[in-house]
């Protein structure tokens, strides 16, 4: 009997195209795909989940081009012609994707007909959950049907909708993964994704808690407002290892200032993303202030805006943890990581590379992960974490 018929049904429309085929049942490796908030590059991952832990085969990471990434900047906001703009969008990430996936693909001498599926997250345009209508949206803009033409691989693309449907914030959904590789049943940790947006993944102990919730949670902003900076003032997409900001010194009123949105101090779950912060919110919030800094003491502050979002939230719901793995684009930036750790100082502030995963690779693991879990009909969200109603299979498939 196939492991296909061993696990929970599969929707109909995926049973009869599995029935139609080869059995393919027990292929184990996943390609995932992310590229997040930051803009900055497209991560690709292959997975083999017949291991334990999951082993990562290969990766590869390629730039998202300019002109593409000035178009998604245009899209997080209200603009004319949106939808033929964002068609267009979508069908240019598409390539890109299909470009990262046969690097990795390379990389690991694999075919694709060896791949399981392509788990793809798309790029965030807008994030607006339980808003305007009560249920509200999300949009991961992505052209999963182009994409399955050019890779040749079956991709699950959409993770986010069905949460927020089931009345969850559909973010974020990394927290499952990181129990499934960096929990620990003796030592409570907290694994702090920093992307555009930075969040946490509570992990506690079987001591600390006896039914293992898990608690996740946007904190606040990563790399967006440091790489707009970046690029309005150096003409990089990004502040290597943060030396700019280093080069600056903090303002402890303006840092007061920001950390007096109302984000900060709200109780999970929640999520958050440019349609909160964005240049737009950093100008009216200097405004208020009437505070103008050199772009340099200007970077070192929202620097510390990053580290006291996410010190703040670690205190508050870490119970016991005095572990924080790292990953994400922040853990390159070695001024943020320092700075961590000074506001931190009787905790172990580590990369995820010294766990087992290199920083970079993580978000693509999970959503590799994400689409493991979809052709299983496993969940993929949990409730603690999202606020959705109850666990919810996430993700739509496009066979190739």
């Amino acid at each position: 009997m196939s492991r296909i018929l061993r696990d929970p049904p599969l929707p109909f429309s995926i049973c009869i195209y599995m029935n139609q085929t080869t059995d393919i049942s027990g292929q184990s490796l996943y390609l995932g795909i992310m590229s997040g908030t930051s803009l900055d590059g497209i991560d690709g991952v292959l997975v083999d989940f017949s291991a334990t832990p999951p082993r990562v085969l290969s990766s590869a990471t390629i730039a998202l081009p300019h002109a593409l990434r000035t178009e998604f900047l245009a899209l997080s906001f209200t603009g004319e012609n949106e939808l033929h703009k964002e068609a267009l969008a979508a069908n240019a990430l598409a390539h890109c994707y299909a470009d990262c996936a046969a690097k990795v693909l390379e990389n690991a001498h694999v075919k694709p007909a060896d791949v399981r599926a392509l788990a793809a997250h798309g790029q965030t345009i807008r994030h607006q959950p339980g808003l305007h209508d009560g249920i509200g949206y999300t949009k991961q803009t992505l052209a999963p049907a182009l994409l399955a033409e050019l890779s040749g691989i079956d991709v699950i693309a959409d993770f986010r909708s069905r949460d927020i449907a089931a009345g969850g914030q559909g973010a974020p959904l990394v927290p499952p993964f990181h129990a499934h590789f960096f929990g620990n049943k003796q030592q409570a940790r907290i694994v702090c994704n920093i992307g555009g947006i930075a969040n946490l993944t509570i992990l506690p102990t079987e001591q600390a808690s006896p039914t293992h919730t898990i608690l996740g949670f946007d904190c606040g902003p990563g790399n967006l407002l440091l790489d707009a900076q970046a690029q309005t003032h150096l003409g990089q997409p990004y502040d290597a290892f943060g030396q700019w900001a280093a080069s600056g010194k903090p303002h402890a009123k303006l840092l007061a200032q920001l950390m007096k949105e109302p984000f900060f101090q709200q109780a999970p779950p929640k999520s958050t993303g440019r349609d909160l912060f964005n240049i737009g919110w950093l100008q009216q919030q200097c405004q208020t202030s009437g505070i103008t800094l050199s772009p340099q003491d200007l970077q070192a502050t929202l620097t510390q805006c990053t580290v006291s979002a996410i010190a703040q939230a670690a205190r508050t719901y870490g119970e016991t943890a005095r572990v924080l793995i790292v990953c994400g684009g922040g853990a390159l930036n070695t001024y943020l990581m320092q700075s961590l750790q000074h506001a931190l100082p009787d905790w172990q502030v580590s990369p995820s590379d010294k766990f087992g995963v290199p920083a970079q690779e993580v978000e693509a693991c999970a959503f590799a992960w994400l689409g493991w879990q979809f052709i299983r009909a496993l969940p993929g969200n949990l409730p603690s974490v999202t606020g959705a109603r109850g666990p919810r299979i996430l993700g739509a498939y496009y066979p190739h």
